[in-house]
């Protein structure tokens, strides 16, 4: 396999800075100790005890408990790398991460900012520019109007009928499931178009919508890329994403059960190449939509994904230390030939919620008891005692199981979710164990609907 972590990270950075918080902060944070890197955590006045913070050479509290005045404070994250002399910014996920603005600013400031170029972000950060990029690099797109659509009503319902319906609008600056809206009939299509651009306006400051073929039962399949400024660019395979309710991913799995290695080929050398064509640097992920054997794109992520570690687990790479590697200059040390395939990974989202109404459920972790075993991995900042913020995401933790077979890492992932312990709030443990049950999920395949489908018929009673 593959391992570009084997050699020494000396001279990589000497220091860098983690502007994140949570599982992703420790993540990172064990990443540069590995390479020999020194740490600073920025931290909000809520996390001031995290395991990250304590865990990193400095730390720097960035503001009060809100994101608005903490997380996405980029003056006080640029003057935490000032005054402690980090030379790198690692955003993560969520947050800054695909913020141009923000990339802009890091790297005007001195720093380097690990993550792909701000005109790259922008371009993947527009999902209408991020379409007519990867059309002309030769990655497939979702049948649907090239570009924004227009304020002609008429002009509107020609470019739906000739679609066909269901459609489905989409806000351009659009991400994480928002943004988007279900047409089935003619008579819907004008009113839905207004109030998408309405939210996309109050959402994401970006009114700009367009339309796509609604695509009634399709997989959600990604494909994770590195790239240097090198042109050097390779894939690490296939995730299925599928297991998804209200757009918000719930389980992931590497490689995506079904695909030939042919399909797999395919895919992902159309998308290394559309890497090189748009220069791209760093790690990224390609998000299709699958179904009747053809691949639709719909966004690239520009940064980290949550789900890494199953690629990771099935590869042997360590995609968080490549990121850190290629943003110093570095090339990528290997290419797509050295990279092998072997088992299969499953990841489990652990959420501070009610397994089945989704409520918040912060708190104190009054008990913590993390699953072990062979192939089990287990990405996580809490502990006995930790207390879950209200203010953020509800992720505290991800538990990763790896097999030599797909059946072999959902059996070890039944085990280890029997094994978990985590008292003084809810999670949803109890909807993990009920997939890993589930003979649809068993088979593997299933469509971005199944699990609202699922949990549907179960308030139901049926």
């Amino acid at each position: 396999m593959a391992n570009p972590s084997s050699s020494s990270g000396k001279g990589v950075f000497e220091k860098i800075l983690i502007a994140n918080r949570g599982e992703i902060a420790l993540r990172i944070l064990r990443a540069c100790r590995e390479l020999g890197i020194k740490t600073v955590a920025v931290h909000s006045e809520a996390d001031s005890d995290a395991k990250y913070v304590r865990l990193a050479d400095e730390s720097v509290c960035i503001g009060p408990a809100p994101s608005a005045q903490s997380y996405l404070n980029v003056p006080a994250i640029i003057s935490a790398a000032e005054v402690t002399d980090a030379e790198a910014i690692h955003p993560g996920y969520g947050f800054l991460s695909e913020n141009a603005d923000f990339a802009e600013r890091v790297e005007k400031s001195g720093f380097v900012f690990i993550g792909p170029r701000p005109e790259t972000i922008r371009l993947m950060g527009d999902k209408v520019s991020a379409k007519a990029a990867m059309q002309k690099a030769g990655v497939p797109i979702v049948p649907g109007v090239d570009g924004a659509l227009p304020d002609e009503p008429a002009e509107i319902i020609r470019i739906a009928r000739s679609v066909g319906y269901p459609v489905i609008i989409k806000a351009a600056g659009g991400g994480g499931g928002r943004g988007m809206r279900v047409v089935h009939t003619e008579a819907a299509l004008l009113n839905a178009v207004n109030t998408t651009r309405t939210e996309a306006k109050a959402a994401f400051n970006n009114s700009t919508v367009y339309l796509e073929k609604f695509l009634e039962n399709p997989r959600h399949i990604e494909v994770q890329v590195l790239a240097d400024e090198h042109k050097g660019a390779v894939h690490l395979g296939t995730r299925d994403c599928s297991m998804q309710r209200r757009h918000q991913k719930v389980v992931e799995e590497a490689p995506a059960p079904g695909l030939t290695p042919r399909e797999l080929a395919r895919i992902g050398e159309r998308c290394a190449e559309a890497c090189r064509k748009i220069n791209y640097r760093g790690a990224g992920t390609f998000e299709f939509l699958y179904e009747k054997g053809e691949f639709f794109f719909i966004e690239m992520n520009t940064r980290v994904q949550v789900e890494h570690p199953v690629t990771e687990m099935i590869t042997g790479i360590d995609i968080v230390q490549t990121q850190i590697r290629v943003a110093a200059g570095e090339k990528l040390p290997f290419r797509q030939k050295d990279v092998v395939f072997h088992g299969h990974a499953i990841e489990c989202r652990i959420n501070a919620e009610h397994p089945y109404k989704f409520t918040p459920s912060p708190g104190r972790i009054t008990s913590w008891h993390a699953p072990g075993g062979p192939g089990i991995r287990v990405d996580s900042h809490a502990f006995a005692n930790y207390l879950v913020p209200p203010h953020y995401d509800s992720l505290v933790g991800k538990v990763i199981a790896y097999g030599d077979t797909r059946d072999q890492a959902i059996a070890r992932m039944r085990i280890a979710l029997s094994e978990m312990v985590v008292e003084g709030i809810q999670t949803n443990l109890p909807l993990h164990q009920d997939i890993m049950v589930d003979s649809a999920f068993i088979r593997g395949g299933t469509s971005i609907h199944y699990l609202e489908h699922k949990l549907s018929l179960a308030s139901k009673g049926e």
